[in-house]
């Protein structure tokens, strides 16, 4: 018997393919709300991504690093505060809690240390009113933008690091948020990614990301034109080397090719320089990335941390230069966390990415996330998955086992699977079945699990048969790709209107003759299969350690 779920097989025209869904989430704390969302800025990119222009000597300030460099700085700083004399500095942190702005259901902590990196470009206050362009510096100086958006992203063991930048003008669907102003609710609207800021402020920021990539946002940090000036003067400069010569009048940079050290001032020229290489948003971004990376290498160096009176200066110049929440600058415990992270990242390579995108059909100076490959890349984020896959053992390599032998973790397409859909979402076992193949495991069939009680079932479960003395480790396999991780049960399930399957590109490999089938039973609560293998998109947007220390931009 066939049942609503059910349907053939891809040759047939038909499949079990259904639309994500939303990964799960904690309801955010709530706040008041009404009123419509004021219009997105008028906030045209420098011409096209693809080539340069001069975009009306409009000098937007998309500056990919200066966040960043904030936050680094207090990382460092946040390792010392055991120390009285640095104490004090910690009291210039300036402070701004927006848990009561953010309305929408919130993603889940998964225990990795998310941090919103966001540049400011506002004119208010001292130092920044001098920037920009003519019609921001008049008394009305207050209004901002952010064209810096990047999510540093710290695993839970606190191992590796990822910085995500989010192209400024992305067109994205923005959420319902508070007006940072008036506490009124906005409605929802498509718009630049960077108009959540301009009227919702760092909430509706945190929420667009958080309902965008399923990612939990546990903390921001912000940082505005003077404050990147100071902390780039207090480390010294960065030297930064260049392939060509710079002499651009709408930065007011002039630099020689080869190897530079920039002071502050100099350095907010290049990181604003637009007239540059192939004039691209996207080669500046990546300019911007390395910039970051010459920051982080320099913040948590030896030649900082042993000279007392330049790290006495640099926490300063940190401190009295970032905005961040309560939760992050009054908790020592999670700086120190951060700042060790941070030194020991450093050694073997920060990875900087920027989100895989295309040209905007219907505006080609903006710019859309392309999919699937931006998702794949928030669910490796999600479920820290981008580690070694640790050599199979002999025993392993045949499916069988030898006496009381440890447990064994085996590559993915070693692992047979057949999946079920248990839930009453049509085409669940398909959809399931298709991520599971892309990060290799063999599947080999899908269908339907109908519960005693007819309901959905509430977890996803993992089973495979008691007579295969092998079958416990290829479970665990699985199980190990699933979030949440199910628990391996002993004895198999009956399936309904089991159907085989074909995978869209064909297995590398096939599994040994006597290789068991594990069941995945696929639950309510399923959130994702784990992404091992990113895009070869993502891959090409992400600039390596080596390019780090070695590019001349």
């Amino acid at each position: 018997m066939t049942d609503y779920r059910s349907v053939p097989v891809v040759t047939s025209g038909q499949d079990y393919r259904a639309a994500p869904t939303q990964p799960g989430s904690r309801m955010a704390r709530r706040a008041a709300a009404a009123a419509p969302p004021p219009p997105p800025p008028d906030d045209r990119p420098p011409r096209g991504h693809r080539g340069g222009g001069s975009g009306g000597g409009q000098n937007k300030m998309r500056i990919l690093a200066w966040v960043s460099i904030g936050v680094t700085s207090l990382m460092v700083a946040g390792a010392l505060t055991g120390y009285t004399v640095y104490r004090d500095a910690f009291s210039n942190i300036k402070k701004k809690s927006v848990n009561g702005d953010i309305i929408n259901p919130r993603p889940v902590d998964t225990g990795a240390l998310n941090v919103l990196l966001v540049g400011s470009d506002t004119r208010a206050g001292k130092g920044n009113a001098q920037y920009g362009q003519k019609l921001a510096r008049t008394a009305d100086a207050g209004g901002k933008r952010t064209d810096t958006i990047i999510l540093m992203h710290i695993s839970p063991n606190r191992d590796k690091a990822r910085l995500i930048s989010f192209p400024r003008d992305s067109m994205v669907q923005i959420p319902r948020c508070k007006n940072e102003t008036t506490k009124q609710e906005m409605p929802s609207y498509r718009g630049m990614i960077n108009s959540a800021y301009s009227s919702g402020g760092i909430a509706c920021t945190i929420s667009t990301i958080e309902t965008l990539t399923g990612i939990r946002v546990n903390h921001f940090a912000e940082v505005d034109f003077s404050g990147f000036k100071n902390i780039v003067d207090a480390l010294g400069g960065i030297e930064i080397c260049l392939k060509s010569g710079v002499n651009d009048k709408s930065s007011k940079l002039v630099l020689p090719p080869g190897k530079s050290l920039l002071n502050g001032e100099k350095a907010l020229g290049y990181v604003r320089l637009r007239h540059y290489g192939d004039g691209s948003d996207i080669g500046r971004i990546k300019r911007q990335q390395i910039f970051l990376s010459k920051v982080i290498a320099k913040a948590t160096s030896s030649e900082l941390l042993t000279d007392v009176g330049k790290l006495r200066d640099f926490i300063a110049a940190a401190a009295g230069s970032v905005t961040m929440d309560p939760e992050l600058a009054n908790d020592t415990e999670q700086l120190i966390d951060i700042a060790m992270s941070a030194k020991q990242l450093t050694a073997g390579g920060v990875k900087l990415t920027t989100i895989p995108w295309l040209p905007d059909p219907e505006d080609k100076n903006r710019v859309v996330w392309k999919q699937p490959d931006a998702n794949e890349l928030f669910t490796s984020i999600k479920t820290d998955t981008e580690v070694a896959t640790p050599a199979p053992s002999a025993s392993a390599s045949t499916g069988t086992a030898t006496g009381a032998k440890p447990k064994v973790t085996l590559k993915p397409e070693q692992v047979k699977v057949q999946v079920l859909n248990g839930t009453k979402t049509f085409g669940k076992a398909r959809e399931v079945a298709d991520q599971l193949a892309k990060e290799g495991f063999n599947v080999v069939g899908v269908g339907n699990f109908e519960a005693a009680d007819g309901k959905s079932l509430p977890k996803t479960e993992v089973h495979y048969a008691k007579t295969i003395e092998s079958a416990p480790d290829h479970a665990g396999t699985l199980a190990g790709a699933v979030v949440p991780k199910p628990a391996p049960v002993s004895g198999k399930v009956a399936a309904t209107n089991p159907q085989p399957y074909t995978p869209a590109t064909p297995p590398t490999s096939t599994p040994p003759k006597g290789t068991p089938v594990i069941q995945l039973v696929v639950g309510e609560d399923f959130d994702s299969v784990k992404v091992t293998k990113l895009p070869d998109s993502v891959n090409n947007s992400t600039i390596t350690a080596s390019e780090q220390k070695s590019v001349c931009t």
